[in-house]
Order: C-alpha cells, then structure tokens, then sequence
C-alpha cells in the first residue's frame, strides 16, 4: 500500500502487475537472443553434453584400439 501511495497508483494495480508479470515471466526472461534458458532446456542441453563426452570418449578408445590391430596386422 505505500509503495502504491508513492508511485500515485491503487494497491490493486500494482497487484494487477505483479499477476501478468507472473504470468508472463516464464514465456519472455527465459528466452535471449533465440536462446531458451528455461529448466527444461537446460537440463536437456547437461543430458546432451554428458552424452558428447561420453561418445568422444568412445570415439578416442575406438581410434587407439584400431590403431594397435592396424599395427598387429603389419
């Protein structure tokens, strides 16, 4: 209600504003630049990068496998 006073508005309005802000928050500040920062994104971009490590990881033993048969058979 003072802040209300201050800025010359109703406490209703202001309670109008922090209800669409709410609403709204989560479809426009979770989003920059076409970048999608919300949770689930999020955790769908760690569960992505986990998996690249791990495939590098296979890529990199499969390479150094292939290499000592291609020696073996030398």
């Amino acid at each position: 209600a003072s802040v209300a006073k201050e800025l010359g508005v109703s406490a209703q309005q202001i309670a109008n504003w922090k209800r669409q802000f709410n609403r709204l928050s989560d479809k426009q500040f979770n989003t920059l630049e076409g970048v999608d920062y919300s949770k689930k994104e999020s955790e769908e971009l760690r569960a992505i990068k986990r998996e690249n490590k791990r495939l590098k990881e296979e890529m990199a033993f499969l390479k150094k496998v292939s290499a000592y048969f291609a020696k073996q058979q030398e």
